[in-house]
């Protein structure tokens, strides 16, 4: 009980704390706190004393890991597209690695877009929080989703467009920026299912939505030699 009591002491915790965290994991559980902070009242809401409050700690035991507010911000965003690309990993790890080249790497790009979007239905604070707005109008200061992460989301497309590059279905040359064209068909759609005009569509029109817009994205990305014409299915291999 007095280790217990001590530990209170040592990271500063109310006793009156709403939302209590594991012991050593208070810097995670400010991040998430300044994520949902960010998602509803735009990025100046994050405090440290928000933060902290939200938590149930003490400014004080806040500012043992964050300096100032445009840090826990910065790690607040970081968060947030970790989480955003742990869910995509998640959805890629299904997907069977046997069979036909060109139909593995394009469910693999389907499998990251489904993880997109599924992301952004259970965690629709968090998911707004990855593309806030910046602190105090300096855009200078704000890392891009590029820079948030080896495994980004923004990462862990290109990966798959790499793939697709390799056995044949994208032509070389129409690689360079590629990204562009996928990440915004499945942000958009994730945008209009949870605060657009599909956000009250049912759970099957979801569905299918998502999966017309994964088809169409697959469809303009048959370039490559080895890609079928005509208006084949691609991923009828």
């Amino acid at each position: 009980m007095a280790q217990d009591v001590h530990r209170c002491q040592h990271e500063g915790v109310t006793t009156s704390s709403a939302r209590p965290y594991h012991h050593g994991d208070l810097r995670n559980a400010l991040a998430r706190a300044a994520a949902e902070l960010a998602a509803s009242g735009g990025p100046d809401a994050v405090t440290i004393r928000g933060a902290a409050r939200a938590v149930g700690v003490t400014p004080t035991a806040a500012y043992r890991h964050f300096s100032n507010q445009a840090d826990l911000f910065f790690a607040a965003k970081e968060q947030a597209m970790a989480g955003m690309a742990a869910a995509m990993t998640e959805y890629l790890a299904q997907v069977p690695m046997e069979g036909d080249p060109i139909a593995i790497a394009l469910e693999r790009l389907i499998s990251t877009g489904r993880g997109y979007v599924q992301f952004a239905l259970d965690e629709p604070g968090v998911f707004r929080t990855c593309f806030t707005g910046i602190l105090g109008g300096d855009a200078d200061e704000v890392p891009s989703a590029i820079e948030l992460g080896e495994k980004a989301p923004y990462a862990l497309l290109g990966e798959q467009l790499d793939e697709l590059v390799a056995v044949g279905y994208l032509d070389p040359q129409d690689r360079p920026g590629a990204e562009a064209g996928p990440w915004a068909a499945v942000h958009g759609l994730a945008m209009l299912l949870i605060d657009g005009p599909l956000r009250r569509s049912s759970q099957a029109e979801r569905a299918a939505a998502v999966e017309t817009t994964l088809a169409l994205v697959v469809r303009g990305l048959a370039s490559g030699p080895r890609a079928p014409r005509g208006g084949a299915d691609p991923t009828d291999a």
